[in-house]
């Protein structure tokens, strides 16, 4: 006998009893979640996944370009302005770390796109080399999994893929110890990664999620308590923000211990990998060649098609001939960006956002879009991006409606299964291991037609992607 949607529902909810997924968020009554919970899991076709399957390796090798250009950069041999653009802001530590010669050829071992599905295609709109959300999708992947469902990754292929791709940086270690280290700015993320770590000790693994504070150092580098004792730290997997290193409890021992490779360290300290204004490089005429010879025609096209137009929010003023090229508002081309502030709401279709190194600039903090803004207040964000620029640089990017879809959940108030039409976000989790990238899984999120920004809030649907054969 099958079970019906509202026992599917309920049977995730009761698998995510005590998970702590999201720390410091209210639930209501019964539910477990600060999200809406989806009897089933988000479809998606052959198609779509063989197209997100494909574009790790693509997303890798955008990585290394990027890298390759901040360096080339800093040594005189790609232009300084990118330098300029990519250290606005950043605190001397940062700087120093980020261009160490020991470090120079690091690079995140978890790569996360956002991905919204449109009527032709889809846009990567955001990059995330520090991503939350994975312990959650690893949570809710064995609840879908234990009903039947054949996901994206499998029951555990985001707790395998994240296990594989840090010990992969423990070389020649049989059993690596993993800490996750959660600050207090990323505390709402505690829970999941609590529960990651122990899914992969069920597992036989040894990894532990700490607060910084408990880590201890000692010469020959970092210590956590586990299993009842003292034991050294091999990998570190970073989930704290450089902007927010100041405020970390041991940071000058932590980065000690990074700098004399007593453990290793990951995502590597590399502020310019963590910038939304990657994308507007990408974009950018002047770098052309340097795309082409990094990535090759066919690679640097698909990332021109699923880039979103970018540009930086530079308020330094342009010679009187020159313009700001594929902006225009009245007909006539932006040379100034206060230009923007008359723009129509139809050419305002446009977002802003906080390139990087800032707490405005994760989640959906600080986004403004244009044409669901009253001028007054657009005009106000296009001044208040540009007055940001010496400390935290702003890009403007091509807004692009996403699809419409049709999703379920259960309404824990009605106690039935309702639909909803939604637009979703999906968030594939690539994993790299040896210069290998592997799909572990995707997280869908969906929220009503009426909102313009799509991110886990209580009105969302979140479930793992499934493919329909």
């Amino acid at each position: 006998m099958h079970a019906s949607d509202v026992e599917r529902a309920l049977a995730v909810n009761a698998g995510l009893e005590g998970t702590d997924l999201h720390r410091g968020m209210m639930l209501e009554g019964e539910q477990n979640t600060p999200f809406r919970i989806s009897p089933e899991p988000f479809w998606i076709d052959e198609a779509l996944y063989r197209t997100i399957e494909s574009l790790g390796p693509h997303l890798l090798a955008f990585y290394e370009a990027a890298n390759r250009l901040y360096l080339r950069s800093v040594r005189g041999s790609a232009p300084d302005w990118v330098r300029d653009y990519l250290e606005r802001g950043k605190s001397e530590t940062v700087l120093d770390y980020q261009k160490m010669r020991r470090f120079r050829t690091d690079l995140p071992v978890i790569i996360r796109p956002d991905i919204i599905p449109t009527d032709d295609g889809f846009v990567v709109s955001e990059l995330d080399s520090v991503p939350g959300g994975f312990g959650l999708l690893a949570a809710l992947s064995r609840q879908y999994a234990a009903l039947g469902y054949e996901l994206v990754g499998g029951a555990d292929g985001i707790v395998h893929g994240f296990w594989d791709a840090v010990a992969s940086l423990a070389e020649g270690m049989p059993d690596p110890l993993v800490a996750v280290a959660v600050s207090d700015e990323s505390d709402a993320y505690r829970g999941e990664m609590a529960w990651l770590t122990g899914r992969l000790g069920e597992m036989g693994r040894r990894a532990v999620t700490v607060h910084p504070r408990e880590l201890r150092f000692q010469e020959d580098g970092l210590y956590v308590e586990h299993d009842g004792r003292p034991q050294k730290v091999d990998v570190l997997y970073r989930f704290f923000e450089l902007f927010d290193l100041k405020n970390i409890p041991k940071i000058d021992l932590i980065l000690y211990a990074i700098r004399k490779e007593t453990v290793r360290a990951t995502p590597p300290l590399k502020s310019h990998l963590e910038e939304k204004l990657l994308m507007a490089l990408l974009h950018h005429g002047a770098l052309k060649p340097f795309w082409l010879e990094q990535l090759g025609e066919e690679r640097y096209e698909l990332f021109k098609r699923v880039f979103p137009m970018s540009w930086v929010m530079d308020p330094r003023p342009l010679p009187p001939h020159a313009e700001i090229p594929g902006l225009s508002v009245g007909g006539v081309p932006v040379s100034d960006w206060r230009q923007l502030k008359t723009a129509t709401q139809r050419e305002r279709e446009l977002v802003i956002k906080p390139s990087g190194y800032s707490p405005q600039a994760w989640g959906s903090r600080g986004v403004k879009i244009g044409h669901d803004l009253p001028q007054d207040e657009w005009a106000e964000g296009v001044e208040q991006a540009l007055e940001a620029f010496e400390t935290t640089p702003h890009v403007l990017q091509r807004f692009h409606k996403g699809r419409k879809f049709t999703v379920r959940y259960y309404d824990f108030e009605e106690k039935s299964v309702k639909s909803m039409p939604a637009r979703v976000r999906l968030c594939p989790y690539y994993f790299v291991v040896g210069g290998e990238v592997r799909l572990g899984g995707i997280l869908a999120t969906a929220v009503s037609l009426d909102k313009k920004v799509i991110h886990g809030m209580s009105e969302a649907v979140m479930a793992p992607v499934a493919v329909r054969r």
